[in-house]
């Protein structure tokens, strides 16, 4: 009887770790939110019908968070940098 206690605790604090790691590592802001490749491209293209970088300022209503998708912090987001944030779902899909 104490094996199969002692057997479940130690499955119990395994599921609970392994949980606690899951979470730790999750890199995304909103995974419900994640835009497609084709989804993505529009949003830039309202964005930034130019293709030149974006600044906070212009970005305000396409990005949920502005520090997390400037990657290199230098205060403008490339398109490299928006679409790796409309895998994370950090951009907004404005044309629902």
């Amino acid at each position: 009887m104490r094996l199969a206690i002692l057997t479940s605790a130690a499955l119990l604090s395994g599921a609970g770790y392994a949980l606690a790691q899951g979470t730790n590592t999750m890199t995304s802001g909103r995974p419900s939110a994640v835009l497609d490749d084709a989804q993505c491209q529009t949003v830039w293209t309202m964005a930034s019908p130019n293709g030149a970088t974006l600044s906070k300022d212009q970005a305000v209503p396409y990005i949920v968070n502005f520090s997390m998708v400037d990657v290199d912090g230098d205060g403008n987001i490339t398109a490299d940098e928006f679409k790796a944030a409309c895998g994370k779902g950090l951009v907004k899909n404005t044309k629902q």
